[in-house]
């Protein structure tokens, strides 16, 4: 619809109003212009809320969906490592069925399960990443019962890691092996780049090509591109080989079904000080990709709600000055 259209259709015209004043902040206020609307919908990670959750206990787990709600959220994205506790009393099935109806209740869309501690899908050993594939199956029987497309998982294998050929081939057997299953749901399994051999987009892109599952993919995180840590770490040690993660991002975006934007600080002017998110997106559009970004905040000087609110106005921010 044109302007003129627009005008006539809202009755604006005939009240001899003009795109000054009044009818501007009206349309502002309803975000109408085309060019308010980013290419992409935004979700909330539960990780962005870990530390209300298991630290302060602020927040209870299962009102993650009323709490991404008020914030101004319409799509979640569950961290099952954070509902330890409630699986322990309430089980697996009824946590499941909690899960759905306060998503119900808040109007959230429940858009995929971060699942962790399941098991290393790369072991080295066939009886351990069978074991980490029946751990892992049942989320991707939650998550179809939720409605998600997709559970994210990790692409670890103690002793397998130190040889890229022996990780590409367990990779292969395990995460092959699970996205077989999550097809006959139609769940997507999608790999982050979380540390290890997966934060070097081109091994990992060569373990999905391998693969050829079209429900076989990637979650591009914007921040986990270390590859190797002082001591031989998983976490929390230096980062000592980083993978570039504007190349990292680019290359794992023809596989992706989720976007993970993250964050650490913010400079006075609202930027991250790590990230260049201009060029971030630049190449998120430019790959195509119109569906959820989720909003994972990790930093320490801003409280979560804060580095939350802030994220979503950096992401809205940067779409708006580029047009997106």
């Amino acid at each position: 619809m044109n302007r003129r259209s627009f005008l006539k259709n809202t009755g604006f015209a005939g009240a001899g109003l003009t795109m000054a004043g009044p009818l501007t902040s009206w349309l502002m206020e309803n975000t109408l212009l085309p060019h308010t609307h980013p290419f992409f919908k935004l979700s909330l990670a539960q990780w962005s809320l870990h530390k209300a959750i298991l630290e302060t206990k602020t927040l209870a787990a299962l009102d993650f969906a009323k709490k991404a709600r008020e914030l101004g959220f319409e799509a979640v994205e569950y961290v099952n490592d954070l509902y330890r506790p409630e699986l322990q009393s309430m089980g697996f099935d009824n946590l499941v069925k909690q899960l759905k109806q306060r998503s119900n209740d808040n109007g959230v869309k429940n858009v995929l399960i971060m699942i962790d501690g399941e098991g290393e899908l790369a072991a080295l050993s066939k009886s351990e990443r069978s074991e980490a594939i029946a751990k892992h199956s049942k989320w991707v029987d939650a998550a179809a019962e939720l409605g998600c497309h997709s559970v994210r998982v990790n692409l670890f294998g103690t002793g397998a890691e130190n040889d890229f050929s022996i990780w590409k081939e367990t990779s292969v057997d395990g995460l092959g092996r699970l996205a077989a299953y999550a097809k006959k749901s139609r769940i997507n399994v999608i790999v982050e780049n979380h540390g290890g051999l997966s934060s070097d987009a081109g091994k990992l892109t060569d373990v999905i090509k391998a693969i050829n599952l079209e429900n076989c993919g990637t979650l591009p995180d914007f921040g986990n591109f270390c590859v190797k840590r002082q001591g031989g770490e998983r976490w929390g040690a230096p980062c000592i080989d980083e993978y570039d993660k504007y190349k990292g991002v680019f290359e794992l975006m023809p596989f992706a079904h989720g976007v993970s934007a993250k964050t650490y600080d913010f400079d006075a002017n609202g930027n991250e000080t790590t990230i260049d998110y201009r060029r971030m997106l630049k190449i998120v559009k430019d790959a195509g990709y119109t569906g959820h970004i989720g909003i994972e905040y990790e930093g320490n000087r801003l409280g979560e709600e804060e580095g939350i609110k802030a994220t979503k106005e950096l992401l809205m921010r940067v779409a708006t000055e580029t047009g997106k």
